[in-house]
């Protein structure tokens, strides 16, 4: 009985061995693993810093900001650095690429021209943004498959015979003929030109000015009024004698609007003051100068509508209330697509349209 059970007995001692190695085994690899994470754990935390920003700054620390000197460190230099090292106002203009003082992008906040937003965009704009421009993009997309050939076009500036060897290198001569002048190619509308208001400029010619000053102060005051901008004075360049105009005498009013000030006062004179005009059919289809700029005009009687003049009608004499012509330049490159963007904002045309 007893030889019997001796192998079962062997067996049992031999399976606790064999376990109690695995286990021993096991156990140690956990703890070189635990003793290699530790190390990397070490590594990872010497990157950071020994303490930190709100900690006060040690004895040691003040004594060596005490003894920085710049000035003594640029005298200690054997040769000065460039001026552009010293230069602190970035240069206003931009002279060209191959300038060593290059301006900064104006969206950098050291330009000169930096200017911070847009926080939030005008009515009109929104809408430009949110559904016109969309829009037109769909209704203008040409599209054109793959592999389609593109139909060459002619020149439209004439070469030069090279009859003579000054014609090398030349540039193209102008269009046959006296005074002609070139429009612009209408380019179609994708992603990257859909037509946008660019500035809007507000002209008036204050015949009033040629026998009193005062007409041309109530002008400027409207205008500024109105449009919000300061308006440059024009002074006549030659005399004449018919109309009773001397050389430099002040005789026009300019203001030119851009941003969100440009389609405020398009906005403006869509929903307020045409209207209120009486009779009024619209812009003409005529109107345009064949480059995307579309121009309409206020007499005295439309001039009066703007809410920034009928509020305060009482500081304007009624007789020296001056009308003025109002242009939007668009970055439409015809007057199609100019009278598309802002037919789309809600400014009418009637009669014949001419591209």
């Amino acid at each position: 009985m007893a030889l019997r059970e001796l192998p079962s007995a062997l067996r049992r001692l031999a399976v606790r061995d064999t376990l109690s190695s695995t286990s021993f085994a096991r156990n140690c690899r956990r703890c070189v693993s635990t003793e290699a994470a530790a190390k990397n754990a070490s590594e990872d935390l010497q990157d950071l810093e020994s303490r930190s920003s709100y900690s006060p700054i040690s004895v040691a620390a003040n004594e060596q900001i005490g003894t920085y000197d710049p000035v003594k460190r640029v005298q200690q230099r054997r040769r000065q650095l460039p001026a552009s090292r010293y230069q602190y106002k970035s240069p206003r203009y931009f002279r060209g690429q191959f300038h060593p003082h290059q301006p900064p992008p104006k969206s950098d906040p050291a330009s000169r021209e930096y200017v911070p937003g847009p926080f939030n965009y005008s009515r009109l704009e929104q809408t430009y943004q949110s559904m016109i421009a969309p829009d037109l993009m769909t209704m203008a997309y040409v599209h054109k498959p793959p592999g389609t050939v593109t139909v060459p076009k002619s020149e439209r500036l004439r070469t030069w015979d090279d009859s003579s060897p000054y014609h090398k290198g030349r540039p193209k001569r102008g269009p046959r003929g006296p005074g002609e002048v070139l429009r612009l190619v209408e380019k179609d509308i994708h992603w990257r030109n859909i037509p946008k208001i660019e500035e809007v400029t507000v002209h008036s010619m204050v015949k009033g000015a040629i026998d009193d000053s005062a007409h041309l102060h109530i002008a400027g005051m409207l205008l500024q009024a109105v449009t919000g901008v300061r308006p440059i004075v024009h002074k006549a360049k030659h005399s004449v004698a018919q109309f009773g105009i001397r050389e430099s005498m002040p005789i026009s009013l300019t203001c030119t609007m851009r941003g969100d000030m440009a389609y405020e006062f398009v906005d403006k004179c869509i929903n307020l003051v045409f209207p209120r005009i009486k009779d009024w059919p619209g812009i003409k289809g005529t109107t345009g100068d064949s480059s995307g700029n579309i121009s309409f005009g206020f007499s005295r009687e439309g001039a009066i509508l703007f809410p920034e003049v009928e509020i305060n009608y009482d500081m304007y004499p009624p007789k020296m209330i001056p009308g003025f012509h109002v242009t939007v330049k668009t970055s439409a490159s015809s007057d199609r697509h100019a009278r598309l963007l802002l037919s789309a904002m809600g400014l009418p045309f009637y009669g014949k349209l001419i591209d």
